[in-house]
């Protein structure tokens, strides 16, 4: 039997995980399907289960989901709302490890399972960088400068909220500091017993100096590193074994065993006894190790910090605030203000807020961090233009088509968080081998105090108690918990830095056994801006300065990016800027106007006829030969006579040649795709050695 039902309340991917794994515990169920999007779950069952056993399941896991027969939506049933941590974060927390699937928390504190730090879910909404408030009104908090409502007063720049990891490592930090204060003396005191000589010894006796360095360690174990205890101590509790019990087992027992020492030394025979007639005491290794995984702890607290930067650094790209026109009228709003179907003003220079179609007027823009092409795309009514996008040098008004998390950027910061969070198939190997690990440690730990207790040489259990000691201290498997899950989030951290957009842990992994790279030409190959190469003259009567000259003053009044490169050039070949006017742009041909009074045109050979200037063969030849490198040649005609030219490329990066070397050298065939046209395409294949490319390809 199966019946699909209505959730409310689901977000993401790790929420529609949760409430298939909630409701297929439900006794007489056989399979759960959820659908993100429908918000729809399908449940097979062996006979009818009535709906409110699963109403029931979903609010004992804390009630954030309901579940209603299609077609009814109960808002009432709303997730609870529960009051969120100040902060840049969600105020939801997920253990790193993922020890309960995607199971989250609604504070921070440590993961039940394996004790680990929970880490705070990044807000995937762009907010308004800077807020105000009153020095005597604290309530008040705007988005902009300006006067207090209440006492007038003017509003100041609120400190900035610190997210939660950023507390935690703060928070760590400053233990691991202090921890360090008081492990370095002890060390050096316990050291320096390797010293002939002891200069220390001519201060104080050494029963005196164990007592500075129990008095020492007394910071580090029951303020720096207690949560260590109080880790190990609910693991044991839970019998969640974990990394933390043997550290606190361990490091623990190695203390009281210290402590022990100094006030009962008549206990011990004379092996465990230095010649002063102490026994020897264990500080220095408690409180070394403990700050060593504290450093650890510290690390880990500062790689997930690193990890979300790159969620906030893609953040960065969508703006806070843009221009809605009602009625008329412009006026600023929020980002989360703007509705399906408003019109809004996008002016030069801004950010698109949301993805949309143009309405009114024509504009170039930059879509570098969706597509990768850094030149401009030209876009007129009815184009599709992209949030985080950014708009050239003209105006226009569009309707907004997405908001929210249907945006193309918000979908791309989603993935890049979902990436980082996600579990490479290695990490269950690691689990399994840890679930194992602890346990079997403990054992031996626990065998080896049996052994030396039964059959050891006198005081028996004090050697056991040392021995067993050793044993959990030695094999803390720090080492084996972190490494995984730290490698996938610091590998999609760095590549969403440099771009690199990693769909989960298991791509990630499985790159090692990638045979074939596919890579797009412009701005990955290519540098991916147009620069000169090339100007000539096709009379004998000018020469190429001037016709350098004509071309960059005609030029200087465009903002096309071909325009904006011979520009450059003109400016680093110290050219000359005569006078122009009657400047006028045609679309899809070239420019034209007047240079020092006479009329000038340039652009394509359409252009050319437009101006009525014959290109002759010999022109058109010579323009082929660099067009069949990949070139982009405009001419230029002067009061109706075609006078020079200018070739425009796009160069390969230094670094190309050897890196696609590099990658064929590994035994990995390397394709170019590229929507340029094949006389291109063929020219860089050719220069680069690519034994295989596809040119005229669509986005």
């Amino acid at each position: 039997m199966k019946h699909t039902y209505h959730i409310h309340g689901m977000t993401c991917n790790g929420c529609r995980t949760h409430v298939e794994e909630t409701l297929s515990k439900v006794e007489g169920v056989i399979n759960v399907a959820v659908n993100l999007e429908k918000a729809e779950a399908t449940i097979e069952m062996e006979s009818h289960i009535p709906i409110e056993k699963f109403q029931d399941a979903l609010k004992a896991d804390g009630g954030r989901y309901s579940i209603h027969q299609n077609g009814e939506h109960h808002h009432t049933h709303d997730k609870k709302k529960v009051e969120k941590p100040k902060g840049k974060g969600t105020g939801t927390f997920y253990c790193p490890m993922h020890c309960e699937g995607d199971k989250t928390y609604d504070k921070p504190g440590d993961c039940p399972v394996c004790g680990m730090d929970l880490v705070e879910e990044v807000n995937l909404t762009a907010t308004s960088e800077t807020q105000y408030t009153c020095p005597m009104h604290p309530e008040i908090v705007r988005d902009e400068p300006g006067s207090c409502p209440i006492c007038g007063m003017d509003l100041v720049p609120m400190e900035p909220d610190l997210s939660a990891e950023e507390k935690t490592y703060k928070k760590l930090l400053k233990k691991f500091w202090i921890a360090v204060a008081f492990t370095l003396p002890i060390f050096i005191i316990a050291m320096s017993e390797m010293l002939t000589n002891n200069p220390l010894y001519d201060i104080l006796e050494l029963k005196y100096w164990n007592w500075i360095q129990f008095a020492l360690s007394i910071p580090v174990v029951f303020y720096a590193t207690w949560m260590f205890f109080e880790r190990a101590y609910r693991s044991i509790k839970t019998w969640n074994l974990n990394m933390f019990t043997l550290i606190g087992i361990g490091a623990g027992v190695a203390w009281l065993f210290s402590v022990f020492g100094m006030l009962v030394p008549d206990f011990f025979p004379d092996q465990f006894k230095t010649e002063a007639g102490t026994v020897h005491v264990y500080f220095e290794a408690a409180t070394v190790i403990l700050t060593l995984v504290l450093l650890g702890q510290v690390l880990e607290a500062r790689a997930h910090s690193k990890t979300n930067s790159a969620v906030k650094e893609l953040l960065k790209l969508a703006p806070n605030k843009a221009i809605k026109v009602l009625n008329g009228e412009e006026q600023e709003v929020a980002i989360d203000e703007i509705e399906l179907g408003d019109i809004l003003r996008v002016k030069p220079g801004d950010k698109i807020p949301v993805d949309g179609v143009i309405t009114e007027g024509e504009t170039s823009i930059d879509e570098s961090m969706i597509t990768g092409e850094p030149i401009p795309v030209n876009k007129s009514t009815d184009d599709k233009v992209s949030s985080g996008t950014i708009n050239g040098n003209q105006s226009f008004l569009m309707k907004a088509e997405k908001v929210g998390s249907d945006t193309l950027l918000s979908q791309i910061i989603q993935m890049v968080n979902d990436a980082s969070r996600s579990r490479a198939p290695i990490q269950k190997l690691a689990d399994t081998v840890s679930g194992y690990f602890v346990p079997i440690v403990v054992i031996i730990a626990a065998v080896t105090f049996g052994v030396w207790a039964i059959w050891g040489p006198e005081p028996a259990y004090v050697y056991a108690l040392v021995n067993a000691i050793a044993v959990l201290i030695i094999a803390c498997p720090c080492a084996l918990g972190l490494a995984t899950p730290m490698s996938v989030m610091v590998g999609v951290g760095k590549g969403a830095q440099n771009g690199v957009l990693i769909k989960n842990a298991e791509a990630l992994e499985k790159m090692d056994k990638v045979d074939s790279l596919i890579v797009d030409k412009t701005g990955t190959i290519t540098e991916g801006k147009p620069t000169v190469e090339k100007v000539g003259s096709f009379d004998s009567g000018i020469t190429d300065n001037e016709v350098l000259q004509f071309i960059v003053s005609l030029n200087s009044q465009s903002e096309h990016p071909l325009a904006e490169a011979t520009v450059k050039y003109g400016k680093e070949q110290n050219a000359e800027f005569l006078k122009a006017d009657g400047f006028n742009a045609v679309t899809g041909k070239g420019v034209e106007g007047k240079v020092n009074g006479k009329e000038v045109a340039l652009g394509n050979a359409k252009m050319m006829e437009m101006a009525n200037a014959t290109v002759f063969d010999a022109m058109e030849e010579e323009a082929q030969s660099y067009q069949k490198q990949g070139k982009t040649v405009s001419y230029l005609a002067v009061e109706g006579q075609v006078t020079g030219y200018v070739v425009i490329g796009d160069k390969i990066k230094e670094t190309s040649a050897k890196a696609i070397k590099d990658l064929q050298d590994k035994g990995i065939a390397v394709i170019m795709l590229t929507g340029d046209n094949h006389d291109t395409a063929q020219a860089v294949a050719d220069e680069l050695n690519l034994a295989d490319f596809q040119a005229s390809m669509l986005p």
